[in-house]
């Protein structure tokens, strides 16, 4: 797991829930190759202005998930959520017979 801020330092306890958060994807697709996350902070007058972005390979492609909210926390839990729900659907697509 790689995790990256863009022009800023990111907060021990910031790190450690994203690290978390994500530990939680391995309950429902555990062939994950890595996963890259970059936090960004976008400089623009809205109030909605944290960018998460989180690229996880897996098996055949990458799935990325970009999530903007006001707080760091709130964009990782959505972007998770999601992410979860891309993996039951990839491995629901494998499992599935042919």
């Amino acid at each position: 797991m790689n995790i990256q801020s863009v022009n800023f330092k990111a907060d021990g306890k910031l790190i450690t829930f994203i690290k978390e958060r994500l530990a939680k994807t391995t309950q429902f697709y555990d062939r994950t190759i890595c996963t890259a996350v970059f936090l960004k902070v976008d400089n623009n007058h809205n109030r909605e202005n944290k960018i998460v972005e989180m690229r996880m390979s897996v098996p055949g492609s990458d799935i990325v998930v970009t999530k903007e909210r006001k707080s760091f926390e709130e964009a990782v839990d959505i972007a998770v959520d999601v992410l979860i729900r891309q993996l039951k659907k990839r491995k629901e697509k494998i499992l599935k017979p042919q």
